[in-house]
């Protein structure tokens, strides 16, 4: 088959989504191609998909959404908007996020989530960023490599993240909630306040930032919804001075009162919860935690153990979760080696070929969306696979310094070198059990001569 160029990719698009009149915006993001459109009913979604160089295509959040993969998507999305004279990536966020509470299969749960990820998402590059740092930092300490002034300068840089987070966080609480985002990162840090500890409250003295970053989601959305009521009965000449005191007031004696011991009782229980589940339960826990995550993934769900990661990052240095849940994905990428070598389609084959190496860099979706997913049985398997990377990370009690980071590059997040080695083995066990179970599961393959339609019953979950 021949390789795949981006103009002719982006001609073959226009064309077939109706062309370039029928196309509203463009934008894109790391893997994805996303594009709004005047009339859905104009695109040809099965030739999209038999496109050479399409990895597969998703319907999500009232956009078209074609995996391309990194870097191919960049290109052929700069070419689109200049044949379509739009300017890329100016994609009205406000528009897009009230039609998506519109949707039908729209439930408060599924709304809640959707805010809890656009609170913490922003965060992920300084969770990265510093938790590469201080997982070497303490690799080169452990080995008498970095130490006194030098250790302190990276565990300082490798800290650095939590000296901010709870003031972040509380701006965009107050953001996702419709409050002012000056007075989130206020009450926010009220609660890190040093002079709390002068405060006492039931014979007992304050604890500043007690609760952690839970104590100021409440705080933040309580006050958001507490500054809606306001300005709605303020009058206009109070409303600048009066609303703002009094949210300042109301929240912030609660937090004294109610928030934070709250915050402090919830954040104590959920890191006993997980430290205790994976202690116990080990690699009951590990394959549990490993063989769903994907399919949460399908649902939006699992943007809800973003919040318990941070919590468990600032309660306890180091986050369990995140190795196991990596397991999810190696075990995608042992499915799509075993796929690659029993599939007879070329058109499959060179998804798989590049697919392969960034699933091994933990972006997942090409594999999932373009190769997986479609053939239906192989998802399943991947998931089970995965179990056994799940189990032994578990049951080692892998723990990684940061989030945001998935696959082979999530062994520098790791604190010591037996841990990133323990990772690593878990990774090639999920690879293993991807592989063994696909390869020797029957699964119908594709043809060429088809257009790869995704035909499974996981489809409808799909454009959730």
């Amino acid at each position: 088959m021949a390789k795949a160029v981006p103009q002719s990719i982006a001609e073959e698009i226009v064309k077939l989504v109706g062309g370039k009149e029928n196309i509203k915006t463009v934008a894109c993001c790391a893997t994805r191609l996303r594009m709004t459109l005047h009339d859905d009913s104009k695109a040809d979604k099965v030739s999209i998909k038999a496109i050479n160089g399409v990895m597969g295509l998703v319907e999500q959040n009232e956009q078209l959404q074609i995996i391309l993969g990194p870097g191919m998507v960049t290109k052929v999305t700069n070419i689109i908007g200049e044949l379509t004279l739009l300017k890329v990536g100016q994609v009205d966020e406000v528009a897009e996020r009230k039609a998506e509470l519109k949707k039908k299969n729209s439930t408060p749960v599924k709304l809640f989530i959707r805010k809890l990820s656009n609170i913490f998402v922003p965060l992920i590059p300084g969770f990265v960023g510093c938790g590469i740092i201080y997982g070497v930092a303490k690799l080169l300490q452990n080995q008498g490599i970095l130490t006194g002034n030098a250790y302190q300068m990276a565990y300082v840089l490798g800290k650095g993240i939590f000296l901010y987070m709870n003031i972040m966080v509380g701006v965009f609480t107050a953001r996702e909630f419709g409050g002012s985002e000056s007075l989130g990162g206020t009450i926010a840090g009220i609660m890190m306040a040093p002079q709390l500890a002068k405060i006492v409250v039931g014979g007992e003295a304050l604890v500043p930032a007690q609760g952690g970053v839970i104590a100021v989601l409440i705080a933040c959305a309580l006050g958001a919804v507490l500054e809606k009521k306001l300005r709605k009965v303020m009058p206009s000449v109070l409303d600048l001075m009066v609303t703002p005191t009094i949210v300042i007031l109301v929240i912030g004696l609660g937090c004294f009162y109610i928030i934070q011991p709250l915050g402090a009782w919830l954040t104590n229980n959920i890191t006993w919860l997980v430290n205790i589940s994976i202690e116990k339960g080990r690699m009951l826990t590990g394959a549990v935690f490993s063989t769903t995550f994907l399919p949460l993934v399908m649902t939006g769900l699992h943007r809800a153990l973003t919040p318990v990661e941070t919590s468990l990052l600032q309660s306890t240095g180091v986050d369990l979760l995140r190795p196991i849940l990596a397991m999810a994905g190696a075990g995608q990428v042992g499915a799509g080696i075993a796929i690659f070598m029993k599939t007879k389609s070329k058109r499959m084959k060179t998804v798989i070929g590049s697919s392969l190496p960034i699933g091994m860099l933990g972006v997942g979706e090409p594999l999932m969306f373009g190769v997986t997913l479609p053939l239906g049985k192989p998802f399943i398997t991947a998931c089970l696979g995965s179990a056994l990377g799940g189990m032994y990370v578990a049951a080692k009690g892998v723990a990684s310094t940061g989030i945001g980071l998935s696959g082979i590059p999530l062994a520098l997040l790791m604190p010591d070198g037996s841990a990133a080695i323990n990772y690593l083995i878990g990774t090639i066990l999920a690879y293993a059990g991807g592989f063994l179970l696909t390869y020797f599961t029957k699964w119908e393959d594709v043809d060429d001569g088809d257009n790869f339609e995704m035909d499974n019953p996981l489809k409808d979950i799909i454009k959730m």
